[in-house]
């Protein structure tokens, strides 16, 4: 009986220590959710910090939780330490994911389009581009719906780079009218 609660007793914690993390990743979803519907804050910043705090409140539950279990701090400080040497380079190798990224940033910075806004990525003046309202931008991608009667609705994943790359057009409220339409 006392080696089965050796075993039990920390895997109970660890499992405590993780279902307290969630209930209070959605505690705080719901904050962040009044915050940002009572000061009227655009939908990238509650998407952001929702992120955020999930990566926080679940990689620190996971911390705790292994060193419940048993593993050592300094074991778990050198494998994140080791990962995140190795995942540097491998991420400075990959130049268009960097650029992409940096573009995402430069996009929720400098807001040349937010979500719900129709858009059009023009390939030259004279071709119709890519044409949809703005769902999502995230870190690689900027996620449009084309909505086509006769064809059905669409989404297209828009790499972020592409926005400072081409020549973008943008209807800020309601879709684009008939007489903007390209031909």
């Amino acid at each position: 009986m006392r080696d089965w609660a050796e075993v039990a007793v920390p895997v109970a914690e660890a499992l405590a220590i993780l279902l307290a993390a969630w209930l209070l990743r959605r505690l705080l979803r719901g904050v962040v959710r009044r915050v940002c519907d009572r000061y009227q804050l655009p939908a990238e910043v509650a998407i952001s910090a929702r992120r955020l705090i999930g990566v926080v409140i679940y990689a620190s539950a996971t911390m705790l939780a292994l060193g419940r279990l048993g593993v050592s701090s300094s074991v778990l400080w050198t494998a994140l330490t080791g990962f995140t040497a190795v995942a540097a380079v491998a991420f400075f190798a990959a130049w268009s994911v960097l650029s992409n990224i940096f573009c995402s940033v430069l996009i929720l910075t400098t807001r040349p389009f937010r979500v719900h806004d129709h858009i059009e990525v023009l390939e030259s003046g004279d071709k119709p581009g890519l044409r949809g309202r703005v769902i999502d931008i995230n870190l690689l991608y900027t996620t449009l719906l084309e909505e086509d009667a006769a064809r059905g609705d669409t989404v297209l994943q828009i790499p972020n780079s592409q926005f400072f790359q081409r020549t973008t057009r943008r209807w800020r409220s309601g879709s684009p009218s008939a007489a903007a339409a390209p031909e």
